[in-house]
């Protein structure tokens, strides 16, 4: 959804019920919603298959789908997703915006931490200092530090962290100061990397923090338990601000990874909520379980990363040639066959503020295509035979996608394909530090707007994988960024991304559904999601 001026924003995200509230500053509930004549169970308990183990839980440090989704039960942001996918008050009941680079927030008076302190405008800004502060870590700092004035300097070293665009005006009012225009920036709230954390308990546990005796939270569950590769444990916290609106008593996020061992674990009842079924089972149980299959289409792109400072990946003409011969078609019709659709661009289809791109090869016939490829890779020297390493994190989804692609490398260009499988916080690492050559890679946007994916190529982007820059295309990258005027954005973002493909330091593969089993008792989910995102605080269980 665009986001214009903050009136309009208000309108149109907060549902009906609660928009004349907002906009007068009462702060109306928004949680879990209970349809008049539903029952609800005595047991009021949720397990969910989160797919894998969360490399951590410090909001600041999360980069991964599975930690932040534990994230976001356990803290509240200034503003949050629903299970609509809209924008809703957080722990901020109102907002407004003085000039296009300045907003204030109100926070909620009732709002507390989990230790019964008073959650104020000061934690915010201390969370805020904390995700810019070099020695924090953060891999998502260049991300969303840098929408905050004076961000990119002080996480570059060059400007201290008190000076960061964010003051608490008093207690309960935090003004923000952004490092250009960004309308959208109650979307970007709503991810905690930008939210806030308790000074006291970081300062005194440091890197034990977030070990459940020690962690003090902001949101509608509180950690109990966190067995590492088992479980973790969320019950309801009594200290939140909208508790009587909170149906859970518990949430119980598991970390299977395999697809299959998800589905049995539904099917013994042991589990409420698959997160992601195995490729080419969809039809299979959407006949099977016709009351309990999902498919949310989803602002979400799969592609490959290429390691552009490898020595095999250094060449654009082996990058390209490698992109030509998968056949996305195939891939998406036969191999995952869940409803996704074939991607040729960073962007994918139906975010605001870019178009995707594409090439004109896409329209080729694959035996041109192929031919092509291979003349390409002769020009650079690779021979029949030439292996590369790929990395990806277990699962049968990932790794049925890599086998089909192995097929295709190997059949039309004689490239051998080394599969190297690994828990996904190692992937995430390796990815990281740049250490592969080729490397299994997704993105679910942050909010919708182009520049959640354009931070996966843009240059010194700690999301970007690749090591790639294409300094001509992140000039009008910035140039749009700092626009006002959204058709000129839209025309400079779309028209960097077509550099940036024509250099192919991705192979782009799939826009996302997500194809899953969630048990019918499970009230409050959506079909509509386009982020994905669900908050166990709008879930609840129906008598059965």
């Amino acid at each position: 959804m665009k986001i214009g001026n903050t009136m309009t924003h208000l309108l149109s995200s907060f549902r009906a019920l609660c928009a004349t509230a907002v906009l007068v500053g009462a702060g109306c509930a928004i949680a879990a919603v209970v349809p008049a004549g539903v029952q609800l169970h005595s047991k009021q308990q949720l397990v969910r298959n989160n797919g894998a183990e969360p490399e951590t839980l410090d909001p600041m440090l999360a980069s991964g789908v599975p930690a932040n989704n534990v994230i976001r039960d356990m803290f509240e942001g200034l503003t949050a997703a629903d299970n609509n996918g809209k924008v809703v008050p957080g722990i901020a009941e109102s907002w407004t915006q003085s000039d296009a680079q300045t907003w204030v927030f109100k926070l909620r008076k009732n709002a507390s931490w989990s230790n019964g302190d008073n959650v104020t405008a000061e934690d915010f800004v201390y969370g805020m200092r904390r995700l810019v502060t070099p020695a924090t870590g953060s891999k998502y700092a260049p991300t969303y530090g840098g929408f905050l004035l004076n961000g990119k300097d002080i996480i570059a070293g060059k400007k201290q962290p008190n000076e960061l665009g964010v003051k608490a005006l008093d207690a309960h009012t935090l003004e923000i100061k952004t490092a250009f225009p960004v309308a959208f920036l109650p979307d970007v709230l709503t991810n905690l990397q930008l939210g806030a954390v308790h000074k006291a308990t970081v300062e005194k546990f440091g890197k034990e923090w977030t070990k459940p005796a020690n962690i003090v939270s902001n949101g509608a569950f509180k950690l109990k338990d966190w067995s590492v590769n088992s479980k973790i444990v969320l019950t309801k916290s009594l200290t939140y601000w909208d508790k009587a609106n909170v149906q859970l008593e518990q949430v119980t996020y598991l970390p299977v990874e395999s697809g299959a061992a998800d589905v049995k674990l539904f099917e013994s009842g042991e589990n409420d909520w698959v997160n992601e079924i195995p490729p080419g089972t969809y039809e299979k149980y959407k006949q099977q379980y016709p009351k309990e299959a999902h498919n949310n289409p989803i602002l979400g792109l799969r592609y490959y990363s290429l390691n552009v400072n490898h020595p095999s990946f250094k060449d654009v003409r082996v990058r390209k040639a490698l992109n030509m011969v998968i056949d996305r078609d195939i891939l998406a019709q036969r191999v995952t066959a869940d409803g996704q659709v074939p991607a040729y661009s960073v962007i994918v289809q139906n975010v605001n503020g870019a178009d995707p791109t594409t090439y004109d090869w896409a329209k080729w016939p694959m035996d041109r295509r192929v031919a092509e490829a291979k003349k390409l890779m002769a020009e650079a020297g690779v021979a029949p035979g030439t292996k590369y390493k790929f990395s990806y994190n277990t699962s049968d989804y990932h790794k049925k996608m890599a086998i089909f692609a192995a097929s295709e490398w190997k059949t039309k260009l004689g490239i051998d394909l080394e599969l190297e499988a690994m828990e996904f916080k190692v992937l995430i690492k390796k990815r990281d530090d740049r250490d592969y050559e080729m490397a299994r890679n997704g993105w679910l946007a942050d909010y919708n707007d182009a520049h959640t994916f354009l931070t996966l190529v843009e240059c010194d982007s700690d999301q970007n994988s690749q090591g790639y820059c294409n300094r001509k295309a992140q000039a009008m990258i910035d140039e749009g960024y700092k626009t006002q005027d959204q058709a000129k954005r839209k025309t400079l973002l779309t028209q960097a991304t077509k550099l940036i493909m024509d250099d192919y330091p991705i192979i782009p593969l799939l826009q996302y559904t997500r194809p899953r089993l969630v048990k019918a008792y499970v009230g409050g989910t959506s079909k509509v999601n386009p982020l994905d995102r669900f908050r166990s605080k709008d879930l609840y269980i129906i008598k059965h």
